[in-house]
């Protein structure tokens, strides 16, 4: 059986607690990163080099684009209500669905982004000169990321 990448231009994002609801109209999604600081520790009497521990992960924010949607969606609705609202409401974070779709549609490889909250809205500029649709970011905090991979493609993956 011939193996063939994923393609990174089909995905959906999902948020947990909203299960009809998936929104399909993101045009990018990025910060689906972990990195492993390094912490170095020095020896006395050892001058050729510093020894290097592992440290924290680090994990960026979740950035979604998407062309500005004029109608509230469940997503949008969340966010206003952080970014918008006063601290004495406490914040509720949510886990969210990244997933790699097929030509069938079917997810093929996901990450669960884990106890995620919004941080930062912004809208692209604006220009006259632009020929362009407009272009809203959502930016996400969250505490860890995991991947999966669909059972039905592992088992057609090489090497697994």
């Amino acid at each position: 059986m011939t193996y063939y990448p994923p393609v990174a231009f089909s995905f959906t994002v999902r948020i947990a607690g909203n299960a009809a609801v998936v929104d399909q109209g993101f045009q990018e999604v990025s910060g689906l990163t972990a990195e492993r600081a390094m912490t170095p520790l020095e020896e006395g009497g050892e001058n050729r080099f510093a020894h290097k521990l592992p440290g924290k992960v680090k994990l960026p924010n979740l950035v979604l684009k998407r062309g500005m949607m004029l109608a509230s969606s469940p997503l949008f609705t969340w966010c206003k209500s952080v970014i918008e609202g006063d601290l004495g409401v406490p914040i509720e974070p949510k886990s969210l669905s990244v997933s790699l779709l097929d030509a069938k549609a079917k997810p093929t490889m996901s990450w669960s982004v884990v106890e995620a909250w919004p941080v930062k809205w912004t809208v692209d500029s604006f220009g006259a000169q632009k020929n362009s649709i407009a272009v809203e970011s959502i930016e996400l905090a969250y505490q860890r990321v995991e991947r999966k991979i669909n059972q039905m493609q592992k088992a057609n993956t090489p090497g697994t």
